[in-house]
Order: C-alpha cells, then sequence, then structure tokens
C-alpha cells in the first residue's frame, strides 16, 4: 500500500482538489495537524511522499511555531530518502529554506486571481505540459523568496518571481494555490485575517472583486489542478494498482 504523509498549518489550509486525486489512486493518506498538535514530530520513514501544505506563518517565525523547525528537518530527510515533495505556498517556502534560500516578507501581498507565466523548463515539465506559457491561478500570500540555486525556476508572474520550481527530479515548489476550489476560495474569504488584508490593500483588493474572478477562472484552475496533481501520482507511481477479478462490477476490488 502506497502512503503519503501530509503536513497541514492550518484548518482551512486543506488538500482541496488533491483529496479526490489521491482517493482515486487509493492511496493511504496521513494528516499530520500541526495546527492541533505543534509538537508532533512525525517519522516519515514509512511514507512513499510527502505533500506540505500552505500557512498563515513565516518560516522565519520558527521560534513561534515550533512546528517550523520539524518540519525543516523532515523535509530535509525527504530529500535524502528521495521520496517526491510537493510544497504549496508555505510549503514551498519551507522547502526553498531547506536549499539555502531566505524567506522574506514580500513589499505587496499577491492575492486573488493573478497571471502566471511558465518558463520553457516549466513548460517541458513532466508535471505541467498541459499548461499554457500563461495561466491565472490563485494567490495568498505576503511572503516570497529567490529560487535556490539548486534548483529550477519554472514559473513566475509580475508580483513575484518565485511562483514555482523543482529540485531534481521529485521535488516541486509551488507559491500559487492549485488546489483551491470555489468553496475553499469563499471559505478563506471569510476569515477574518484574510478580511483584514484586503482591507488593509486601499481598494486595489475587494472580496467581490475576488468572487467575480473566481467565476471567472475557477473551472480552468478545477481543470489543471486534475491533470498535475494525476501527474504528480502517476509520475513517481504512486499508484495502488487494483483489478477487477470475474465480470462483476459490484465485486470490490482486491489488489495484486
Amino acid at each position: 500500500m502506497k502512503k503519503i504523509i501530509i503536513f497541514q498549518h492550518v484548518a482551512h489550509k486543506i488538500l482541496g482538489t488533491l483529496h479526490p486525486t489521491l482517493k482515486d489512486h487509493r492511496l493511504n493518506i496521513r494528516y499530520i495537524n500541526f495546527d492541533r498538535n505543534p509538537l508532533e514530530d512525525p517519522c516519515i520513514d514509512k511514507y512513499n511522499a510527502l505533500i506540505v501544505l500552505g500557512g498563515f506563518m513565516g518560516v522565519y517565525e520558527a521560534e513561534r511555531y515550533r512546528h517550523i523547525k520539524t518540519e525543516l528537518k523532515l523535509i530535509e530527510q525527504a530529500l535524502k530518502k528521495d521520496i517526491p515533495v510537493l510544497g504549496i505556498c508555505l510549503g514551498a517556502q519551507l522547502i526553498a529554506t531547506v536549499l539555502g534560500s531566505t524567506v522574506r516578507k514580500h513589499s505587496v501581498k499577491e492575492v486573488g486571481w493573478h497571471n502566471i507565466s511558465f518558463t520553457s523548463e516549466g513548460l517541458a515539465d513532466k508535471l505541467f505540459t498541459h499548461f499554457k506559457p500563461s495561466e491565472c491561478l490563485f494567490q495568498m500570500h505576503g511572503d516570497t523568496f529567490d529560487i535556490p540555486d539548486t534548483a529550477i525556476q519554472l514559473a513566475k508572474s509580475e508580483m513575484c518571481n518565485s511562483q514555482a520550481f523543482r529540485y531534481g527530479n521529485k521535488v516541486y515548489g509551488l507559491q500559487f494555490h492549485l488546489e483551491v476550489d470555489q468553496a475553499s476560495i469563499l471559505r478563506w474569504l471569510s476569515y477574518d485575517s484574510i478580511l483584514n488584508e484586503i482591507n488593509l490593500s486601499n481598494g486595489e483588493l475587494s472580496v467581490e472583486q475576488i468572487k467575480n474572478d473566481t467565476q471567472l477562472y475557477i473551472d480552468r484552475s478545477i481543470e489543471l489542478s486534475r491533470m498535475t496533481f494525476d501527474n504528480f501520482v502517476n509520475q513517481f507511481d504512486l499508484v495502488n494498482k487494483s483489478t477487477i477479478i470475474g465480470s462483476d462490477h459490484s465485486k470490490p476490488l482486491k489488489k495484486i
């Protein structure tokens, strides 16, 4: 049974569109909820892949959020173990830190739907071959970092140069939120902390504009997310294969 361990930092930052992909491939999922138990220190030895989700805290706040140091240690172990790793937003920033970059507060907050431009390496990458050179994707971050020297840049935006990178052949960092669906965006927009960020934008952002843009772009984003996450599972042979015995499709699947 192929198993994936997932680091979660905030209740409202969940797997989203990643969840059905992992369940469709019958992957065994274990969540480590650092928001609920910040002192948890799991062992990753028995897992075939690691996914690190987003969060409101910064990598530079390790003294306040003690799990940051734990995660940096575990990500480093995952790299040495040579298992696939996918980091989203904070997850990408944690991977970048392990690879030698410094995460810092950005001069702007990139929130809502923004155009992401893919590099030639990004368009050729097996994860993103279905992307156009530019796609409008969802963002929710105020920190940034430089692409690690040992990594390959896959995407950038006008506001933030470091949107996606690959380290080696199995490790990906995505600053944008490809995992969101409409329900998760609306849920995020109901939280006071996010509403405060929007209110501090001096009219550059509005909840209404983000909701309208979501109507325009969410279907394409979900289409891209399904193909991307499916590619992630298939590219690294994370599928738990099964077969149907006989012609009676009502019988349960037997694993081989």
